[in-house]
């Protein structure tokens, strides 16, 4: 697989491949874009931004995020877990929208204080 390391801002194209269940990275040009690589290649994570609705006619959706980084292959499942959730209360930035989202020991957190306002 061929992966743009992210880490700075050259922009590497590393290569990561299992070979007989070992893996080799190649093409980096420094040992962040080998430890991204890895990362990349081993178990992937990202931060998840969107938004959830609420019952409230001046904000009928609030921004939110994952608390931290979640594994990549949990992402769809977070989203379908989320279209279920209406908020009701007037909640603002930083306070926990929903707890342990898909059972990853992240939270979703409200990034706005448009209900607060």
């Amino acid at each position: 697989m061929t992966i743009t390391c992210i880490v700075c801002p050259v922009g590497c194209r590393i290569t990561a491949d299992f070979v007989n269940e070992e893996l080799i990275i190649s093409d980096n040009k420094c040992s962040k874009g080998f430890d991204f690589a890895k990362a990349e290649a081993e178990f992937p994570v990202r931060s998840l931004s969107t938004t959830v609705r609420t019952i409230f006619s001046h904000a009928p959706v609030l921004p939110v995020k994952t608390s931290g980084e979640v594994p990549k292959n949990k992402i769809m499942e977070i989203v379908s877990d989320l279209s279920d959730i209406i908020i009701t209360e007037k909640i603002g930035i930083g306070e926990i929208v929903v707890a342990n989202i898909s059972d990853t020991g992240f939270d979703i957190i409200a990034t706005s204080n448009l209900l607060k306002e």
